[in-house]
């Protein structure tokens, strides 16, 4: 008797998540509220304080749900990278890759929770309150590691023109996960800020050459 009841709960559970992402991307963490949430997934406001216990908990279990699978995707990848060429280096277009494919696949492969779920980490890493915490504890030990990739890719590099180029990069990722439309405009339509085949096929060869450029500088 005890499964379904579970069942049901981890049910509930995963459509609170799923509704709150999408309405947190759409409107932004002040923009929403519980009773918000609870309406779209069709269930009572108790539920969502049984599962979660305020909004601020629900919003870092939303965010918590798919960095953990972005970050170990990164991993595996950069891992991948790293055996593939050792015991030399691997050119710094697989390390970019290794860190801005995983992006691409949940924004693409996650329907509309995976894009919406792109838009909040765009908001989250551009509020300065937001992301001293989401991103600092879920981010940054993935981060970490890939700087320390870096270090051994560019020797001789300085710490913080490393540091700008990681800057630099985080910038265009975050602007191409808000999905803004504005590329659109500007181009008259010849690119689509929603091509994320496109733009991320573009951001590793772009952001390898201003590694390349700022670490002779």
């Amino acid at each position: 008797m005890r499964a379904p009841t579970q069942k049901r709960g981890e049910i509930t559970r995963d459509r609170l998540l799923d509704e709150a992402e999408l309405l947190f991307a759409l409107h932004g963490f002040d923009g929403v509220s519980i009773r918000d949430i609870t309406k779209a997934a069709g269930v009572d406001v108790a539920l969502a304080n049984y599962h979660f216990g305020s909004k601020d908990k629900l919003f870092d279990a939303v965010f918590q749900r798919r960095a953990e699978s972005m970050n170990a995707r990164r991993i595996v990848l950069l891992e991948d990278v790293l055996e593939r060429y050792a015991p030399g280096l691997p050119p710094l277009e697989d390390v970019i890759g290794a860190f801005t494919w995983p992006v691409a696949e949940i924004m693409i492969e996650g329907g509309d929770g995976g894009r919406a779920y792109g838009r909040l980490v765009a908001q989250v890493n551009n509020s300065p309150k937001l992301a001293q915490v989401g991103m600092t504890r879920y981010f940054d030990p993935v981060v970490r590691r890939f700087m320390e990739v870096l270090r051994a890719v560019l020797p001789g590099c300085r710490e913080e023109e490393l540091f700008w180029s990681y800057h630099f990069l985080s910038g265009a990722l975050t602007l191409s996960m808000a999905e803004t439309g504005r590329l659109d405009r500007l181009s008259d339509g010849r690119c689509r800020s929603d091509d994320l085949k496109a733009i991320f096929a573009r951001m590793v060869p772009f952001c390898a050459a201003g590694f390349r450029a700022l670490c002779k500088a």
